[in-house]
């Protein structure tokens, strides 16, 4: 893998500070799919695990093949091993919803946020979640959920929160989700010319009342290219 330890350095104080006290949700995500989103969400959680003073959070928007759970679990000699399964939710709420709802052994109704786990990564003090599919039965679907609640739960535990967003050409969860974000970072490939989808993706953010606040380059180029200026937020 290449080391982006500089990159992300650089990202990472590009974002700048948070109001003093306040918790921050940075969503990282991309126009299309293999622009490499997902590893830098990966990369800059790790990098802010080392800058922190409380916990940071991985929190992935993936409710199919939890990529960055399986990307954590084969890298563990580079991340450390994950820990057993937690529940993520503080207060059983979440980003989504299972329907129809399942009952609990007593006859109660099994809150959303129990489908969502979180495992420790090593020893640092950093999270990634898990949606767990297999807990799923029948003609049990997911859903989104566009409110606030489960990212005002988690910011009283943690400091830094970074969320996985699809590209939409998989997924709305990163548009349906950018109004709850602090900030939203577009991941764009160092190979694609054509920006027009980045721009695109951009303006519907903004449009749904997110933040474009950063563009990463990929490919571990820092200077920004001069195509590439047209989409600076």
């Amino acid at each position: 893998m290449v080391d982006l330890s500089s990159e992300m350095a650089e990202l990472w104080a590009s974002l700048g500070s948070p109001a003093a006290g306040r918790s921050r949700v940075i969503q990282i995500t991309a126009a299309r799919t293999g622009e490499g989103a997902s590893t830098i969400a990966r990369e800059l959680a790790h990098h802010a695990a080392r800058k922190v003073g409380r916990s940071v959070w991985l929190v992935d928007l993936d409710l199919v093949t939890a990529s960055q759970h399986a990307a954590l679990s084969a890298e563990a000699g580079r991340y450390g091993a994950l820990s057993e399964a937690v529940q993520a939710s503080p207060d059983g709420s979440a980003f989504f919803t299972v329907q129809p709802p399942a009952q609990t052994p007593d006859g109660a109704v099994w809150p959303d946020g129990g489908y969502l786990a979180a495992h420790r990564v090593g020893s640092a003090r950093w999270w990634v979640t898990r949606f767990q599919r297999e807990r799923l039965i029948g003609r049990q679907s997911v859903h989104l959920v566009p409110t606030a609640d489960y990212w005002n739960a988690l910011r009283r535990f943690a400091e830094v929160i970074i969320v996985d967003g699809p590209a939409p050409d998989r997924s709305r969860a990163a548009l349906a989700l950018a109004p709850f974000m602090d900030q939203t970072v577009l991941v764009v490939s160092a190979d694609q010319a054509d920006v027009r989808a980045p721009a695109q993706l951009r303006d519907a953010i903004v449009g749904a009342g997110g933040q474009v606040t950063g563009l990463f380059f990929n490919r571990g180029v820092v200077e920004t290219p001069a195509f590439m200026k047209a989409l600076a937020p």
